[in-house]
C-alpha cells in the first residue's frame, strides 16, 4: 500500500462523498435498488479501491490482482460507483442503473461488467465462493489477497457458517472477511429478527482473529486491513459497525431506507417525496464543503 499521508485521508475521504452523491443520483433515476447499504459501506469501498486493493482498471483480469467478493449484491449501487470513479467504465453509464439491457444489474453480474469478480444474489454465498478463490491462491502459490465483503443479516444463512469452518481449517491466511455491521434487514433491527451476539465471539470460536472497528473511519480501517494481513496461519474477519444511510440525516440508522430509493414514496421522518434527494445531495454538499475547508481547499 502507499503511504497513508493526511493528504491522502482528505482525498478518501472526498472520494467517499462524490461516490454517495453518484449514488443518489444513480437511485433516483432507477427508480428503485437499496440505499441504506452502499451509503455505509462507501468509506469501505473508497479504501478498498483507492488505496488497499492491488488492482488495474485498464487491466480488470490482471493473474496477481488481489479479489474482492462482494456477498451483498445488494448493495451493488456502491461497488458500480466506485469501479466507475475509478475508471472501470466511465461515469455516465451509472444513469442505466437497473435498466433493460444494462450492464449494471440489481445485483452484481460476472462477465458483464470489468472488475466484478462474482455473480451475487442470494445471500450467504459470498464467502464460500471467497474461500475457493483463496485456497486457489494457496495451490498456486500466489501472493493475491481475497476480501469478501458480506452484510451482518446474511449471517442468519447456514452456508456461512459452514464456510467459516472450511476457511479456519486450511488456515486461510490471505483470506480477510469484511462484515457490514449495521444491524439493519430488510424487515428491521438484525438483533430483534435473529439476532448475532455476541458476534465476535461466534467468529473467535470458528479460529477467525476478529478486529472491530467502527466502519465509516477510512483511516481506522485501512489501518486495521494492513494488521488483518499480518496475521499468519488463520482467517480474518473485520466486524465494522458502519451508520446505514451514511451521510443522508434522514436515512441514517433507518431501517426503511434498506430496500428503497429517494423519492420513491414519503417515509416518516424524511422531507416528501419529490424532496428526498435533493435534500440528500444538499447535505453531501455541505460534507463536502466542510471536508474542504477542513484541508484548506479553496473551491
Amino acid at each position: 500500500m502507499d503511504t497513508l499521508t493526511p493528504e491522502k485521508v482528505l482525498d478518501l475521504k472526498l472520494k467517499a462523498n462524490r461516490i454517495r452523491e453518484l449514488i443518489i443520483n444513480m437511485l433516483v433515476k432507477a427508480g428503485s435498488g437499496h440505499s441504506g447499504g452502499p451509503l455505509g459501506m462507501t468509506d469501505i469501498f473508497t479504501a478498498m479501491y483507492f488505496h488497499i486493493l492491488n488492482h488495474d482498471p485498464k487491466n480488470p483480469l490482471m493473474p496477481d490482482r488481489d479479489r474482492l467478493v462482494l456477498s451483498n449484491g445488494h448493495i451493488c449501487p456502491v461497488q458500480y460507483a466506485t469501479l466507475a470513479l475509478a475508471g472501470y467504465f466511465p461515469l455516465e453509464e451509472l444513469d442505466t442503473l437497473r435498466k433493460i439491457n444494462s450492464r449494471l444489474q440489481g445485483h452484481p453480474h460476472r462477465g458483464t461488467l470489468p472488475g466484478l469478480e462474482t455473480t451475487s444474489g442470494p445471500l450467504g454465498e459470498g464467502l464460500s465462493q471467497g474461500i475457493g478463490m483463496a485456497l486457489a491462491g494457496k495451490m498456486d502459490k500466489k501472493d493475491y489477497h481475497v476480501y469478501v465483503l458480506t452484510s451482518d443479516g446474511e449471517h442468519q444463512e447456514g452456508n456461512t457458517w459452514e464456510a467459516m469452518m472450511m476457511a479456519a481449517k486450511y488456515k486461510l491466511d490471505n483470506l480477510t472477511v469484511v462484515i457490514d455491521r449495521n444491524r439493519i434487514q430488510i424487515d428491521g433491527d438484525t438483533e430483534k429478527v435473529m439476532p448475532l451476539d455476541p458476534f465476535s465471539d461466534k467468529y473467535k470460536a470458528f479460529n477467525f482473529e476478529v478486529f472491530e472497528i467502527p466502519g465509516n473511519d477510512i483511516q481506522l480501517f485501512i489501518e486495521t486491513v494492513e494488521n488483518a494481513k499480518q496475521v499468519k496461519n488463520s482467517p480474518t474477519v473485520i466486524i465494522a459497525d458502519t451508520i446505514p444511510g451514511k451521510g443522508v440525516s434522514y436515512m441514517e440508522n433507518n431501517y426503511i431506507w434498506h430496500g428503497i430509493p429517494p423519492d420513491l414514496q414519503d417515509v416518516p421522518g424524511a422531507p416528501k417525496k419529490g424532496e428526498q434527494a435533493k435534500v440528500a445531495l444538499e447535505e453531501l454538499g455541505k460534507i463536502e464543503e466542510s471536508l474542504k475547508r477542513e484541508g484548506g481547499i479553496s473551491n
